[in-house]
Parts: C-alpha cells; sequence; structure tokens
C-alpha cells in the first residue's frame, strides 16, 4: 500500500505541473492526431518504428487530449503485438522479436513523453516488460547490470558484440524523453563493428539517481570507475555520447574526464543560449516536440511551474560555469541549423571553444540533426558508428 501511494502521489505532482503547462500546449487534439499519423507515415520523432496502420487504428480510439485516452488506446495495439510474441516464443523466436520490439515501441509512445496518468504508467510498466522480453530474445542479447552509486544504484543495459573477448565501450546518456531503452535499440549498429554499448538515463528522468543539476555527470564518472574493474569491457577504451539533453551531461563528461575517455558525441545539446529565459520563451512553444514539451521539462527538471524552470535553467549554462574552454578527449558535434529546440548558436559555441573537434551539420535540419530526408538512424549508422570506431581504433593521445 506504501508503494501504491508514493506512486499516486507522483501521478498527482506530475498532473499538476501538466496542468500548469497546458497554456504552453500548441496543438489541438484534430491537430495533434494529423501530425501523429504524419509522422506514422514517414518515421518521424517519436512515431518511431510504428506501422501508419498501427497509429490509425490507436487515434481513432482518442478523442481529446486526455492522457489516459492517449495511453489506452497505444496499449490496446500493443497488447495485440506482446500476446502474440508470447505465443510465438517457443515456434518462431524470430517473429517472437519483431512482435516484441513492436509492442515496446507502441507502450513507449503511449506514455510518451512522460507517465502523467494512471494509464501512461501502466504503458511504462508494459513497455519495461515487453523490452526485457525482446532482451532476452534478441541475439546478441539485452543484459541489465547494476552499478553501486552513493547508497543507490545506477541501472544500465549493456549489449557486447559476439566473438570479442574485450570490446571497446560506448556508453550513451538517452535524452529526456526517449530513455535509455531507446537507445539501447539504436546503439546495437556499434555491435558489427567490434564495439559494446552501455546506455543510462539522463539525470532527471528514468532511472537515473541523480537529480538534473551539475555535478550529476559523476554517474558516468562512477560507470567508468566500475568498466575498468571488467575483465570482459576494455575500460581503456570508453567513448561517451548523448542524444539531445544527454549531450549535455556528455559534454560535462568529457570536461570531467578529459584523459579517462577517448571520445566524446555531442548531438544537439543545450549549451549556454538555450538556457536564458528569452530563448526558452520561445522553445517553450515548439512544434518540433509533438507535445506536452513543457510538462517534460518540467519534471525532468524536478520543479513545479515554468517560472522556476525559467529561473533554475542559467545555472546549467556551460559557458557561465567557465567550463567551454577546458580540455577534453576528441569530439564530434552534430547538429541541424534549423533546430527549434536548442538554438544553432549553442552548437557552435561548442564548436569554436575548448580543444579541437570535428563536426557534422545538417542545413536543413532540425534538433539531432534530422531532416524530411535525413533519418536518426541514418545519422547514427553514417556518421557517429565510424567516428567512434575511429576513436577507439588509434592509439591513445598522450
Amino acid at each position: 500500500m506504501k508503494t501504491l501511494g508514493l506512486a499516486l502521489v507522483t501521478i498527482l505532482g506530475i498532473a499538476a505541473s501538466a496542468a500548469e503547462a497546458q497554456e504552453w500546449q500548441n496543438r489541438t487534439w484534430p491537430e495533434l492526431k494529423a501530425e501523429t499519423q504524419a509522422r506514422a507515415e514517414r518515421g518521424a520523432y517519436p512515431v518511431f518504428g510504428i506501422k501508419p496502420e498501427d497509429a490509425r487504428d490507436a487515434l481513432a480510439k482518442i478523442d481529446s487530449l486526455d492522457p489516459d485516452q492517449w495511453g489506452a488506446a497505444w496499449a490496446s495495439i500493443g497488447d495485440k503485438y506482446f500476446d502474440r510474441a508470447k505465443q510465438e516464443e517457443t515456434s518462431d523466436r524470430s517473429a517472437a522479436v519483431a512482435d516484441y520490439l513492436a509492442a515496446w515501441r507502441l507502450y513507449s509512445l503511449g506514455r510518451w513523453p512522460l507517465a502523467n496518468s494512471p494509464r501512461k504508467q501502466e504503458n511504462a510498466q508494459k513497455a519495461t516488460l515487453a523490452f526485457e522480453k525482446y532482451g532476452q530474445l534478441v541475439d546478441p542479447k539485452i543484459e541489465t547490470i547494476t552499478v553501486p552509486f552513493e547508497g543507490k544504484t545506477i541501472n544500465a543495459f549493456l549489449e557486447r558484440p559476439k566473438g570479442i573477448a574485450k570490446p571497446p565501450v560506448v556508453i550513451s546518456i538517452a535524452g529526456t524523453d526517449l530513455f535509455h531503452d531507446y537507445t539501447a535499440v539504436v546503439t546495437r549498429s556499434f555491435l558489427p563493428a567490434g564495439i559494446a554499448s552501455i546506455t543510462i538515463d539522463m539525470p532527471g528522468t528514468g532511472d537515473s539517481p541523480v537529480d538534473a543539476r551539475p555535478g550529476a555527470e559523476r554517474v558516468v564518472s562512477r560507470l567508468i570507475d566500475h568498466l575498468k574493474t571488467r575483465p570482459d569491457l576494455d575500460g581503456d577504451r570508453i567513448v561517451v555520447r548523448g542524444e539531445s539533453w544527454g549531450s549535455y551531461w556528455a559534454a560535462r563528461v568529457a570536461y570531467a574526464e578529459p584523459t579517462r575517455i577517448r571520445g566524446t558525441v555531442f548531438q544537439s545539446g543545450p549549451v549556454h543560449g538555450y538556457f536564458q529565459r528569452d530563448w526558452q520563451q520561445t522553445a517553450f512553444k515548439t512544434k518540433e516536440f509533438l507535445f506536452d514539451y513543457v510538462a517534460s521539462r518540467l519534471h525532468m527538471l524536478g520543479v513545479n511551474s515554468v517560472n522556476e524552470a525559467f529561473d533554475l535553467m542559467p545555472k546549467l549554462s556551460l559557458e557561465t560555469e567557465g567550463l567551454l574552454d577546458k580540455p577534453t578527449a576528441p569530439m564530434l558535434v552534430i547538429g541541424g541549423y534549423l533546430d527549434s529546440q536548442v538554438p544553432f548558436a549553442d552548437t557552435m559555441l561548442m564548436l569554436t571553444h575548448g580543444s579541437p573537434k570535428s563536426a557534422w551539420i545538417n542545413p536543413t535540419g532540425l534538433t539531432m540533426g534530422r531532416s524530411a530526408t535525413i533519418k536518426d538512424q541514418w545519422i547514427f549508422d553514417r556518421i557517429i558508428v565510424p567516428w567512434v570506431k575511429d576513436q577507439v581504433e588509434r592509439p591513445a593521445a598522450p
């Protein structure tokens, strides 16, 4: 009963923040329905990998912005895949893998961008179970590891390439609304390159043991300590990468650990201008984010109002902290010139300070560098994986 009570308090707290953010909501239900279907048709964020016909069926069950309606509709489609996958486990392993993955995607969208209602929380639980099933059946498996940390634990997913006794490792920090399970699926592209993948939630989200405050990068430092003790992973060849807000934390790791990592991937992360009130007042209205941008940000920051967020943000600036000119291991900077979530000036600020860097910039790209013709997975496979492979294969810098 105590656990249930805490869960209800959490839901009520999240709901209060979401209600406070409703004035920033920039889509009516008909607009959101049309945009969600359009993104499903082209496989766009955050409706990745969901069949257009499944999206159409789910959206037909919804007639308002009510979060419980959203959660129930996507779960009803996800349940069909999950139930079928259970039947396939003993007869058709590959089909079960595909159906568990499909169920996880549907449940994940059903809780997106945060579990701020009972039905959305149910989706979060179902997504966890579907992902566990998927991770057990896929080859190589997705392992769960836990690392002690300040009286708590760091929960991470580990994927190891076959046939390599001691592979190098990439630590990936997920973003604010696509958690480390999503990142674990994307980072399977490292495995054919002979690189192991570890994914964690960024501070303030998911399973992270710390709040989103300066100094939270110590979680990754602790994870590096752990990797250096493992005989099955090469703790001397580590690259850290982040996605969107996760890149902010990857950058902080780069400044904190310039000699213990081989490189950092910084992809559309906030630096300085993003944290200022004038940018936030515009960004909070972005239509690049599907919906509930503000509720998601308030939850991640652990604050209850937009004004609290505006007051806190400037304290997170890398420039204000004097970090930008500190040395780092090699860094790859990725961005989109038309990013409406993080000012492109922040990308340029990162590029023009500190140690030499590499860059990949999409002139027509939005956040993460994605555009109508260039998808997230293409950027990951064609830009990130080769760069990371180069860093872990070349001799360590003096």
